[in-house]
């Protein structure tokens, strides 16, 4: 069993920065992949980024060269750090843990509770 729980959520300014931090327990982190999703309102959770357990890094179009995924295993902890945040990107954000750095919501076995993020205009 793993937990996970984000942090780092809140509200921002369109063009503004944050970085989101989701700590996990309960495996060993260095050997799980963990993603990155989001859900806005009346639409379906979406691809984000990931990271392999390698540190192999995939980004979903939109977030590209603006937002970064990495981890410090050491502290069981994988963080996105979002910079020039457009509202479009006002969602909940939800990390996930599985066996590899998929793109779908399904290849996923654990999920946080997710974290806000609001970008106003």
């Amino acid at each position: 069993q793993v937990q996970l729980v984000e942090s780092g959520g809140g509200l921002v300014q369109a063009g503004g920065s944050l970085t989101l931090s989701c700590a996990a327990s309960g495996r060993t982190f260095s050997t799980m992949a963990m993603g990155w999703f989001r859900q806005a309102p009346g639409k379906e959770r979406e691809f984000v980024a990931a990271i392999s357990w390698s540190g192999g890094r995939d980004y979903e179009d939109s977030v590209k060269g603006r937002f970064t995924i990495f981890r410090d295993n050491a502290k069981n902890t994988v963080f996105l750090q979002m910079n020039s945040l457009k509202p479009e990107d006002t969602a909940v954000y939800y990390c996930a843990a599985g066996s590899a750095p998929y793109r779908q919501v399904r290849q996923y076995d654990y999920w946080g509770q997710g974290t806000q993020v609001t970008v106003s205009s």
